[in-house]
């Protein structure tokens, strides 16, 4: 017997009330229950407050938050995990990126701000904005970005990142360390505003770049000889990524190639 997919519905939600956000890019969201927590993005500055959407009651709300309450940011890493959501980096004037890592605990809205050790391998993650932020058996990845290489705070020499951290994460709440993971074989390409989302589905969870910007828009799950997955150590291992190669000809018999794109969302559906 196949069972059929359910289809997801689409459209506008009417009736809302309360302090509804103004319009806005760059920004990011995470749900944690029925809440959708709504953080940064730009339009005619960047955006500072927090706001909190109950989808059960259909109301918009600005929380009271506390503690080392961040900057706002736009194009920022956001990752959530129960009830806590990581910020890393992001663009808080225009061309000044920062490289700052914070974390809200959603259960009392209290922020911190985070300083976790770097890697004894190189150096901290350069600011940056555009990049990848992904959560994955209690680690979070970061890949690539946009770095601004001007002295002058008012110009921008744009210099696309390619690097690969991982970020060792406490439990419950706190960031252990940063890690430059020794890899095997070539990575994707420098990029920015790429997506990266974490399967763990058969064997070793992975992680997939799709997209982005490098001067040019991009459509690969990198061009046909360079799409790459990356796999995270299984627990008790070397703290080390698997690269290994798909080629877009295999994808290419499953669906048709997406168009070069950037700026956009991936997600995985079970």
């Amino acid at each position: 017997m196949i069972k059929k997919k359910k289809k997801l519905s689409k459209g506008g939600v009417h009736s809302v009330t309360g302090v509804v956000p103004r319009s806005r890019h760059g920004h990011r969201a995470a749900a944690i229950r029925e809440l959708i927590i709504v953080f940064g993005g730009g339009n005619e500055g960047i955006a500072e407050d927090l706001h909190v959407y109950n989808t059960v009651s259909k109301q918009w709300f600005l929380p009271a938050v506390r503690g080392d309450i961040p900057p706002g940011c736009a194009a920022h890493g956001f990752v959530c995990e129960g009830t806590r959501i990581l910020v890393f980096g992001g663009m808080v004037e225009y061309g000044k990126y920062t490289n700052s890592l914070y974390e809200l605990q959603a259960s009392r809205w209290l922020w911190k701000k985070l300083k976790p050790r770097a890697p004894r391998n190189g150096s901290l993650p350069c600011p940056r904005i555009g990049h990848s932020f992904t959560l994955a058996g209690g680690k979070c990845y970061l890949f690539g970005g946009l770095a601004n290489d001007s002295e002058d705070p008012n110009g921008n020499v744009p210099r696309y990142l390619g690097d690969f951290y991982e970020l060792e994460l406490q439990p419950l709440t706190g960031a252990r360390g940063w890690n430059v993971p020794d890899t095997k074989g070539g990575g994707p390409s420098a990029r920015e505003s790429h997506t990266c989302v974490a399967y763990a589905g058969l064997g070793s969870p992975k992680l997939y770049v799709f997209g982005g910007m490098q001067g040019c828009r991009l459509n690969d799950l990198c061009p046909a000889s360079e799409f790459k997955t990356c796999q995270p150590g299984f627990p008790g291992a070397p703290a080390a990524v698997k690269i290994s190669k798909v080629t877009q000809q295999h994808l290419l018999s499953v669906a048709t190639f997406p168009l070069t794109i950037y700026l956009h969302n991936l997600t995985f559906q079970k």
